[in-house]
């Protein structure tokens, strides 16, 4: 017997692609960060604890590092560089937002091989996943002002 109906419509809900490499490797260092901002603990005992995680295999193990080790070792520049946009002082802000606009700063000042709006675009989403209700916003016009800065050329080109 053949069966020439038609195959059965899909599920209305839209399946997720898996997480990317670079995704999970922001991820698992936004952890970190938040282990970092409110313990203080070393990047090396940080790194050791991420690296325990179930899926630390699956995520871009460079990046990873990059984030982490250069986000705690550069956090005082960073802070400097948001701190012109943001309307607190960055210790005042929630340590989610914080580690999420660390990582977003490390990208546009360091991975140029990221393109501005997609290093944006990745810290949106992380506040989005991780942090509060409207903190996404907040990430967004900052990091975007902070973009103006750190990467003004390619943001000129974009906004012509």
């Amino acid at each position: 017997m053949s069966d020439t109906s038609s195959s059965p419509a899909r599920p209305a809900h839209k399946r997720t692609a898996p997480k990317s490499a670079r995704r999970r490797s922001r991820e698992l260092a936004l952890q970190g960060l938040y282990e970092w901002l409110i313990s203080g603990a070393e990047a090396g005992t940080i790194d050791a604890h991420m690296r325990e995680q179930g899926d630390f295999e699956r995520c871009d193990q460079a990046h990873f590092d990059a984030l982490l080790h250069g986000c705690i070792a550069e956090a005082a520049d960073l802070d400097s560089v948001l701190a012109a946009h943001v309307d607190r002082p960055t210790t005042e802000l929630s340590p989610v937002e914080h580690g999420v606009l660390l990582i977003g700063a490390y990208e546009l000042k360091h991975c140029l091989d990221v393109p501005y709006k997609v290093a944006i675009n990745e810290a949106v989403e992380l506040a989005k996943s991780f942090g509060g209700t409207d903190g996404h916003k907040y990430v967004n016009g900052v990091l975007d002002k902070s973009a103006a800065v750190l990467r003004p050329a390619e943001t000129s080109a974009a906004r012509r």
